[in-house]
């Protein structure tokens, strides 16, 4: 049985993010092609890097199968002010979220998603949240199954 790691990435292993993330990105491409740009350009690649230089607001998260980056997580520690309709909310956001398609149903998204509730609850932060778009079936069934419930619906109507 393979060994499974997640913690947070080195910044030599952002590349092996980025090509997780161009995956990921290609699956909103083909799945909302009037939404999502095509291609992974400079600014997509750039981003991981921002977001790595940045520990304080951002995690970078990879899952190692036998040492090999097979999955990732980029995640948000937000402190949101008290608003007019809000109280003041701190959570922990998943930004990006994959699991290479060679290494998938062998624990890498459920290990992800076990750091990440570790993780939050270490700095205080009592709610993961995330978002999925609705033509991403794989996704929304892993999602339900690890835990997350839909407390929030976009809705659109074309013209």
């Amino acid at each position: 049985m393979a060994q499974i790691i997640v913690r947070p990435a080195k910044r030599e292993e952002l590349e092996r993010v980025n090509e997780l993330r161009r995956m990921v990105n290609d699956v909103h491409v083909a799945g909302r092609p009037a939404h999502f740009r095509p291609g992974f350009n400079e600014s997509l690649r750039s981003h991981v890097y921002e977001q790595f230089d940045q520990p304080e607001r951002f995690g970078v998260l990879v899952g190692l199968v036998d040492g090999e980056v097979a999955g990732f997580a980029t995640v948000q520690y937000v402190h949101r002010p008290e608003g007019p309709y809000t109280h003041a909310l701190d959570f922990y956001h998943v930004e990006e979220f994959g699991v290479d398609a060679a290494f998938r149903r062998r624990g890498v998204a459920s290990a992800l998603v076990r750091y990440m509730k570790d993780d939050a609850k270490a700095r205080g932060l009592g709610r993961i949240d995330l978002d999925v778009w609705g033509f991403n079936g794989d996704a929304l069934a892993f999602y339900e199954a690890a835990g997350f419930t839909t407390y929030r619906r976009y809705m659109e109507l074309e013209v």
